[in-house]
């Protein structure tokens, strides 16, 4: 009486699927220790749920995004850049200059009153719009952190289910070939 391989083949493939399998624990740790935290028991993890989507963060921050944000945005961009720092020491140049040699009536002599009030003010009104961008970019990376984190978990889950399978198919190759053997065994009495 001979068996067709793949029929055997499926029956174990299925009979060790349904089998519970132990869950993975990190090298040395015990996979039921109570002391791990709950994050590395796989039967208490909570699978990604349908509102925690990976969502693409430029299209999700392009949709939040208001005018003020934008507009923080350039002067970051336009203050932290080498043609505002050309183009404010130029100012600054021209300024003292026409000052100090009075082509024109000084309208800001030597201690540059004047200039150092604008500087202040300039400088009063940098800081917050450079802190409302920090401020956007690390709500961007929690954003960013929490995708990971989805990733990770969705990875872990396509990982588990491989390892099974795998798992499952050595079990049944390994009983297969003891039932080959067998089979020989028989054949050659």
């Amino acid at each position: 009486m001979r068996i067709a391989p793949y029929a055997i083949t499926v029956h174990f493939i299925r009979h060790f699927e349904t089998r519970q399998q132990a869950p993975i624990a990190p090298r040395g740790l015990s996979p039921y220790n109570p002391e791990m935290p709950n994050n590395h028991h796989p039967e208490k993890q909570q699978p990604p749920t349908a509102d925690s989507t990976i969502q693409c963060l430029n299209d999700l921050e392009a949709q939040k995004t208001s005018k003020g944000h934008r507009l923080a945005e350039w002067t970051v961009q336009m203050v932290g850049s080498w043609k505002f720092i050309i183009i404010q020491s130029a100012l600054l140049v021209v300024w003292t200059i026409v000052n100090i040699v009075a082509w024109f009536e000084h309208w800001d002599p030597y201690p540059f009153i004047l200039l150092n009030l604008f500087l202040a003010l300039q400088a009063a009104y940098t800081g917050p719009v450079i802190m409302m961008t920090q401020n956007r970019q690390a709500a961007r990376d929690r954003l960013e952190a929490h995708n990971d984190y989805l990733v990770n978990i969705k990875a872990e889950q396509e990982i588990r289910t491989l390892l099974k399978h795998l798992n499952a198919q050595s079990q049944a190759i390994e009983e297969l070939k003891g039932m080959v053997k067998s089979l020989q065994k028989n054949d050659l009495r």
